[in-house]
């Protein structure tokens, strides 16, 4: 017992927090820039495209927003004030989609909830036309 009369906490479990892996800004951009990629290489038109787009990677307490310019992409931690699309989704998702996910997988995700996409609607329609033209070709 300790002077206060409670019982001293028993030391955690040796790797318990091993196993939590704190991703940092350049591990972060790195995903970015890989899913940014993927998505280019499996729809060219995409490639073409000049745009900013606002993502937000939803985390518990903590809601990271990242300005990804294309071409390039060219990735910041910023608001992005100019984007004229905003994609927000969970960051657990989002580094599952990243790293192996396809297309077909994007758009699961865009259909259940997990990714959320709004800005201007011309913008938003021209993207989800040349997805749904390249589903069709697939």
């Amino acid at each position: 017992m300790t002077a206060g009369g409670s019982r001293p906490r028993p030391p955690a479990a040796p790797g318990r927090w091993a196993r939590v892996r704190r991703v940092s800004s350049g591990d972060t951009k790195t995903l970015i820039k890989q899913a940014v990629e993927n998505l280019q290489q499996e729809v060219p038109a995409l490639k073409q495209l000049k745009l900013v787009i606002r993502l937000e990677l939803r985390a518990r307490g903590d809601v990271p927003i990242w300005r990804v310019e294309v071409p390039g992409p060219k990735i910041d931690k910023d608001p992005a004030g100019d984007a004229r699309i905003d994609v927000s989704v969970a960051r657990s998702h989002f580094n599952e989609l990243a790293a192996e996910g396809r297309l077909k997988h994007w758009v699961e995700a865009y259909d259940t909830g997990h990714v959320r996409v709004s800005g201007e609607p011309a913008v938003t329609k021209l993207i989800g036309n040349v997805i749904q033209r390249q589903l069709a070709r697939a």
